[in-house]
Order: structure tokens, then C-alpha cells, then sequence
């Protein structure tokens, strides 16, 4: 089957997700774990991109705000860059931060640190939902809504934002596929996987989505 006839676009679906735990008939809902990547030194912004406050929040607790509303279980913070200061600054006690000493090998790193994380404490989960800290026009609606998309597939897929004719993050990977994803190396992120899925993908649009924080100009969209 081509990349091209996988592909679906959707609008919402109603959420009904579980997994059977031995009595036959039986679904006991699982959330879908969140990471967030927040590793990255911001070069071309020159200061952390983390910290820069949108309304009356950094960007990071943002993200973590969010996807903790969109209703994912647990969320891990992948921190490398700037950790200490990040720390500090954050409200927050509704996320588990891990440290990415290799942050600076490439967003790769991030990945399979943040799936560790996760391995490790839920080993169960159906998928996780990577997003990045950037995205100012990302919402909760947004997050719910690839939620909703996931866990009303049949068989594992992926979900994933479209915005400005690309695939890209956020995007929800089934477990199925998280072997790929660990594979990824250096600066190839998850939208290498997007681009060639290895499963259905399901393709979600995010109005915005095309908006990030990258350079100084940018921070006019956090106005």
C-alpha cells in the first residue's frame, strides 16, 4: 500500500479508548502518555524559548498545561538545555521532567529519552502525543481532538497535525511503532516517520500549526 493512499484527513471523533485487562468484553480506558520537548538551546532566538511568557505563562508550563487539559496521562518534559533554569521557573507539579544530557546530538535524543521516561513508568501505554513547547497557536481542543481521532481507529495509526501542506507535531504514535522511533538518530525528528509511516496515519488539520517561535520576529506572535 503507498504513503499516499494510507493518509486520512479527519475532523472529530467521538473518544472510546481502552485496552482489555483479562476478563473477556472487558475495556478499562488507558491514557495516552504526552511528551514534550523542551531540550533545545533556542541558538537562532538567543534565549530560552521555554521560558518566553505567553499571557500570564512560560511557553513550557503552556504546553504542559495543555496537554495535561487534553486529558493525557503521564506528562514528561524532556529538558536538556537550560534544565536548571527551567526548573526554577516552573509552576507546575503536573509533569515529570527528565534530563536530555545529549540534547545537544539532535531532537533524536530528546525522543528516546522522553520514550524511556515513559517505558519506564508505564510500559503499558497505548501511545504518546509529542508536541513541542513553540506552537503558540496550539490548543486543548486541538490536543483532545487527535485524542478523540486515535483511540477511534481500528487498527494502530498515527495521528498527525497538517498545517500549510506538511504532516508534523503534535502527533499521536501507537506503541506499535515506537521501536521506529527509538531508532530515529541526530537531528531527525518524528516527522521523518510522518513523511514514510510505517502504520496508517491519519492526518488532523491544526489551523497555525505552521506558527513556532524560532526568531526574534516570531515573538510578535505572542502578542
Amino acid at each position: 500500500m503507498s504513503t499516499s493512499a494510507r493518509i486520512q484527513f479527519f475532523g472529530l471523533w467521538d473518544r472510546e479508548c481502552g485496552q482489555s485487562h483479562g476478563l473477556p468484553g472487558t475495556l478499562v480506558p488507558m491514557p495516552v502518555a504526552a511528551i514534550v520537548l523542551a531540550a533545545g538551546a533556542s541558538r537562532r532566538l538567543g534565549h530560552p524559548k521555554q521560558l518566553l511568557m505567553h499571557g500570564d505563562e512560560t511557553m513550557i508550563e503552556r504546553a504542559i498545561r495543555l496537554a495535561n487539559e487534553a486529558g493525557v496521562a503521564p506528562v514528561i518534559a524532556v529538558l536538556g538545555a537550560y534544565h536548571d533554569l527551567i526548573r526554577e521557573a516552573v509552576r507546575l507539579s503536573n509533569f515529570t521532567p527528565v534530563i536530555n544530557s545529549a540534547w545537544n546530538e539532535g531532537i533524536s535524543t530528546s525522543i528516546r529519552t522522553g520514550l524511556g521516561a515513559l517505558l519506564a513508568s508505564d510500559p503499558q501505554t497505548p501511545g504518546a502525543l509529542i508536541l513541542a513547547c513553540d506552537q503558540p497557536r496550539l490548543s486543548a481542543e486541538h490536543l483532545s481532538a487527535m485524542l478523540d481521532v486515535f483511540c477511534a481507529q481500528a487498527a494502530p495509526s498515527i495521528v498527525a497535525s497538517a498545517y500549510q501542506g506538511v504532516l508534523g507535531i503534535p502527533a499521536v504514535f501507537p506503541r506499535e511503532v515506537f521501536a521506529e522511533l527509538h531508532a530515529l538518530r541526530g537531528d531527525k525528528g518524528a516527522r521523518l516517520l510522518l513523511m514514510q509511516p510505517p502504520c496508517p496515519l491519519v492526518a488532523l488539520p491544526f489551523p497555525g500549526g505552521e506558527i513556532d517561535i524560532d526568531r526574534p520576529a516570531d515573538m510578535a506572535h505572542l502578542e
